[in-house]
């Protein structure tokens, strides 16, 4: 019994984790016209438990954008890093900005959610002021400091890089010591989304996200549409029809 309640409290701390991980940040596609492309995101995480455990998990997912800036977004199931399939299928985010029409897919349920937004994502992802030129300009923090890591090329497309890195002071931490938090920016003017971003903060954890197998085709429109046999989430299936 102590075994089995031993494992059980191992097993929902693990899922714990999972669902704290799941937050921060995120490869985020920019809703852009006339910028065709798919690719993977292949994603690393580490979790810093409360009592030094670190859990480390990955997943990876498929992105997309047609011609006319329409977006495909995964979200697939953090696993081990020793698990051998591809994750499972938890969402699937479609956005259209002519419409500003955003669909959230469920595949387990095979439903789906639709709702007009008020006000359309925004045209550059978060932290590409950092990583654009301009971005060396702003004034350093007290605890910030900004690097220039210059341009490289990742799948073909040249991107810029930018390292912002915190340092919050002994005095402040209460333990001593600095605690120094790093975050990475790796952007492509080509796509206008990143390409890389690495966030590391010793008291909770890293994230690692890198677009790979980059298309510039025209994605598969079948991707950009709900799938035949879905429903709207919370309809009964029959109700509609004719008597």
């Amino acid at each position: 019994m102590l075994r089995r309640l031993s494992l059980l409290g191992l097993s929902l701390a693990f899922f714990t984790a999972c669902a704290w991980a799941q937050r921060g940040p995120d490869i985020f596609v920019t809703p852009i016209p006339n910028a065709p492309f798919s690719g993977t995101v292949e994603v690393q995480r580490s979790i810093v438990q409360d009592d030094g455990h670190v859990f480390n998990m990955k997943t990876t997912r498929m992105i997309a954008r047609d011609q006319d800036g329409d977006i495909y977004s995964e979200m697939r199931a953090l696993v081990s890093p020793s698990f051998p399939r591809t994750p499972q299928l938890l969402r699937v985010h479609l956005y259209y900005p002519k419409t500003r029409i955003t669909v959230m897919l469920d595949p387990a349920t095979k439903t789906y959610r639709a709702d007009a937004v008020n006000r359309p994502p925004a045209t550059e992802p978060p932290g590409l002021f950092f990583a654009a030129p301009m971005g060396s300009d702003l004034p350093a923090g007290q605890y910030t400091d900004r690097a220039d890591l210059g341009s490289r090329k990742m799948d073909g497309l040249e991107v810029h890089g930018v390292r912002i890195t915190q340092t919050i002071p002994p005095t402040i931490t209460g333990t001593g010591k600095p605690i120094v938090i790093t975050d990475e920016y790796w952007y492509s003017y080509d796509l206008r989304i990143n390409l890389r971003i690495e966030h590391n903060d010793p008291r909770t954890g890293s994230v690692t996200m890198q677009v790979t197998n980059l298309s510039l085709q025209q994605p598969n429109p079948a991707l950009f549409q709900i799938p035949a046999g879905y429903q709207v989430a919370g309809a009964q299936r029959g109700a509609g029809k004719s008597q």
